[in-house]
């Protein structure tokens, strides 16, 4: 969103257990838009990503906190996905931050990935978690982008990602 601005727009208020103002974010995503409520102004795409660009400019002033970002990739593609992730990355280094996700360009900045499973016999359905790291991680990232965790081409293309994290790429 290189072309968005934010305004915070602070009317009084009658006091409260949140204080005595009123506190709205204007947002004006596009060039030539007027700015509106946050609310009704953004997509589920943008939303998340300001919401991410409020915590991480948040967060530099705050100690071990620990932040969950439940689908905040929710309508984004690749390019912006690995924004998305280098930030949360970034963010990562000075707090926890745990990332639902469904989107390989976040997951594989992830320092530790974990893949929640789901099977059913017909009559009993079981959940799981497990970690995923080196050849899994890479087949696990192929999966998500694909759906075919044994396509050559795209463990090459989860592998990209995984060194794009570790400033290889």
């Amino acid at each position: 969103m290189p072309s968005a601005s934010l305004e915070f727009r602070v009317q009084a208020a009658p006091m409260g257990p949140t204080g005595a103002d009123q506190v709205t974010i204007m947002l004006a995503a596009n060039p030539g838009t007027a700015p509106a409520p946050l609310a009704r102004a953004a997509s589920g795409g943008e939303l998340s990503r300001v919401r991410l660009a409020l915590e991480v400019v948040l967060a530099a002033t705050e100690q071990n906190q620990t932040f969950v970002f439940d689908e905040i990739d929710a309508g984004v593609g690749g390019a912006v996905g690995i924004e998305i992730g280098r930030r949360l990355a970034r963010l990562a280094r000075r707090h926890q931050v745990i990332v639902v996700t469904h989107l390989p360009q976040v997951a594989a900045f992830a320092d530790c990935h974990l893949v929640v499973t789901k099977a059913s016999d017909g009559r009993i359905t079981r959940s799981g978690v497990r970690q995923v790291s080196g050849a899994d991680r890479r087949s696990e990232l192929a999966r998500m982008m694909t759906g075919m965790a044994d396509s050559e081409l795209a463990v090459e293309h989860a592998q990209e990602l995984l060194d794009l994290r570790s400033g290889l790429g």
